[in-house]
């Protein structure tokens, strides 16, 4: 094989985030200096949010929305069994309960119908209703809104695939994914594979002052350094000396925290992608639509392989190619399928094992297979192909190609 690997999916490193990189390695701050603020603006200004926190990663992002929104043992968190397991686990780290919902068949992300039945028969016990944005296409989020503001829930969006997505609004206009216009938060992930990425990292996006400000207060061990940060210090008799002024060394802890900071170098690597995040959408958004014409050419692929729908009024991210294939109708199996692909090169991915059969939350949920039948449906047939924005045309070709090699 003299041809490249293809994996499912890759990160994108230029000169240019090296060289941030190295300038910010060269200087005096590696970790909570001025970079962690410039790429918090920067992600803000993109999203069209007031406030952005960074932190070490996408899982870090999602337990310190719980925290901010107070989530306590005995709530409910409603949220979709086709996610990766940190939806879920962040939810379980506050011990609230998680109550898993059925999907949407077309895009795979939560239906806003499963959820309103869930809230009405929680006796409000529900807290949190937790959409993930699954591959890249935005979630009914105007649904969800309204729905939850009926019962007096919060939304947290799941947006780790979803960066620079956007959504029709009743209004006419496009809503960015981040902007927090339909809920009180929005997470992202900066792994790798995602959209941008810093290495390992994530974001919490809000317009909630007070929100944000928890935050800040629980990625760096609950501590307060500075009172100008919005905190005021509560040992004043310890914070202060004889004149009234603050000690210079004095910290206190005002909540439990973590440390969940982030560098600033990762967040200068960031702040270089992110500023290509728009040329990254549109190189993927081209790809799949090579894709779609790919596998439309052939009767056989076009029978076997259906991409998932794409709804009319949405900027898809394309986090993740996801195709259907009648593994049935191809005779031959979904593993047998991944190994006669990565002998041609080309290498596949399954996104998710559905959440609620895990043994941890088949046990904590009471869930078993055929309670979700969409997302088991789902995931008995879902295959993600190779999409990254360094791709070509020529690279979908020997996809398709091997696909139809394959399942010949």
């Amino acid at each position: 094989m003299n041809e490249r690997f293809l994996p499912y999916s890759r990160q994108e490193i230029t000169e240019e985030d090296i060289a941030e990189v190295a300038r910010v390695l060269r200087g005096d701050w590696l970790t909570t200096g001025p970079e962690v603020g410039r790429f918090e603006e920067a992600l803000a200004s993109y999203c069209g949010a007031r406030y952005a926190v960074v932190c070490a990663n996408g899982t870090a992002a999602l337990h310190l929305a719980m925290m901010a929104l107070d989530v306590q043992p005995g709530d409910g968190v409603v949220t979709s069994p086709i996610t990766f397991l940190a939806t879920a686990n962040a939810a379980r780290f506050v011990g609230a309960d998680v109550h898993f919902a059925d999907i949407d068949p077309l895009t795979v992300n939560l239906d806003p119908h499963q959820v309103e039945r869930m809230l009405a028969q929680s006796d409000g016990r529900i807290k949190v209703v937790l959409p993930v944005h699954f591959g890249g296409h935005p979630a009914r989020m105007e649904e969800f809104f309204a729905l939850t503001a009926k019962h007096g829930v919060s939304i947290v969006e799941d947006a780790c695939h979803a960066l620079g997505a956007e959504y029709l609004d009743n209004s006419g206009e496009m809503v960015r994914i981040g902007s927090c216009r339909h809920s009180a938060m929005t997470v992202f992930s900066f792994h790798p594979v995602k959209g941008i990425t810093t290495g390992e990292g994530g974001a919490v996006t809000t317009n909630d002052r007070a929100l944000y400000e928890r935050m800040v207060l629980f990625r760096g061990h609950g501590m307060v350094r500075n009172e100008a940060s919005g905190f005021s210090f509560k040992n004043t008799e310890m914070a202060h000396d004889d004149s009234g002024n603050v000690v210079p060394w004095y910290y206190e802890m005002q909540a439990l925290g973590y440390n969940y900071r982030i560098t600033d170098f990762q967040c200068a690597l960031g702040r270089s992608q992110l500023a290509k995040v728009d040329h990254f959408l549109a190189a993927k958004a081209r790809l799949a639509e090579c894709y779609r014409a790919g596998l439309a050419e052939s009767p056989r692929l076009s029978a076997l392989v259906k991409p998932l729908e794409v709804a009319d009024s949405v900027r898809h991210a394309w986090h993740l190619f996801v195709v259907q294939v009648d593994f049935d109708g191809a005779g031959v199996s979904r593993p047998e399928l991944v190994r006669r692909l990565h002998a041609k090169g080309v290498g596949t991915q399954v996104h998710y094992i559905p959440v609620h059969l895990q043994p941890y939350y088949r046990q904590h949920a009471g869930l078993k297979r055929g309670d979700l039948p969409v997302a088991e449906a789902y995931y008995e047939r879902c295959l993600s192909l190779p999409l990254f924005p360094s791709m070509t045309k020529r690279d979908v070709d020997r996809v398709v190609a091997a696909l139809q090699e394959s399942l010949d």
